[in-house]
């Protein structure tokens, strides 16, 4: 299942890359094959030319990409955080970033860590100076409000398109039932027509009988049986004819529902 499927790119990127600039915490998306779906939003220099841009770094920072769940510190000793994107309770992908510091920066620390990576101490120094500080509380509230948030319109966008979807398919066979209800009305209408006929041929029969006297006596039998017959039978067609029109007023509703805008 792909996230981008469901949800309009670029769209995605303007909600990451908001975020991003409300918090200050850098943001970038995953799909679930390991794949980015987005650019990155708020990535320093520090992150992406002096980590990501040296060998070590950048696998580091890669094995932080694909491991790290919740937030937690990175080989740097920024934060950083990690979120499943979940779809009908599959994951999907996840949404990673963060790149801040909690506290502000140790200048020896990080000139020594520079050394370690073979970049210049003084150049490392200044990029680090510019990663925004931020407090570890709001780090972490803010990581859990962006997998909330990008959870909720990618949820949100998954089941809007499958129910598009299933309109789709449900439209058609709701008008087709409209029509087979109305046959099923018009049949019930003529089945009534010919018990009415059947009624007054028993009555017919009824009085025919009565004038042939004793010689009719088995013909009257016949005839009172052909009446019950005919009430049964116009008893029946009755409750085919409401039960049309009651599945015809649902079909009605439904079919309001669906095609409202």
């Amino acid at each position: 299942m792909r996230i981008l499927d469901y949800i309009n790119k670029e769209e995605y990127q303007e909600i990451q890359d908001l975020f991003s600039d409300a918090t200050g915490l850098a943001a970038i998306s995953l799909g679930d094959d390991g794949n980015y779906i987005s650019e990155g939003s708020n990535f320093t220099d520090f992150c992406m030319k002096y980590n990501r841009g040296c060998q070590r770094g950048r696998e580091r920072c890669e094995k932080n990409d694909a491991e790290g769940v919740g937030c937690y510190y990175c080989h740097a000793g920024l934060m950083d955080f990690g979120e499943d994107i979940v779809i009908d309770n599959e994951v999907v992908g996840r949404v990673i970033g963060g790149q801040v510091l909690p506290n502000p920066p140790d200048e020896g620390k990080f000139k020594a860590y520079a050394e370690e990576l073979g970049i210049d101490p003084d150049e490392y120094w200044a990029a680090v100076q510019k990663v925004p500080v931020r407090t570890e509380k709001s780090i972490k509230a803010a990581a859990k409000l962006l997998g909330f948030m990008i959870n909720k319109i990618v949820e949100g966008a998954y089941f809007g398109k499958r129910n598009s979807k299933v309109l789709e398919v449900i439209k058609p066979e709701i008008e087709k039932s409209t029509s087979v209800v109305n046959d099923i009305t018009e049949r019930a209408k003529r089945l009534e027509e010919i018990a009415s006929r059947q009624n007054i041929l028993t009555l017919n029969a009824s009085i025919e009988a009565a004038r042939a006297g004793a010689a009719g006596a088995g013909f009257a039998v016949v005839a009172t049986q052909m009446g019950e017959m005919s009430k049964s039978s116009g008893v029946i067609y009755g409750d085919i004819e409401e039960d049309a029109n009651n599945l015809k007023d649902y079909i009605h509703t439904m079919n309001e529902v669906l095609h409202k805008k």
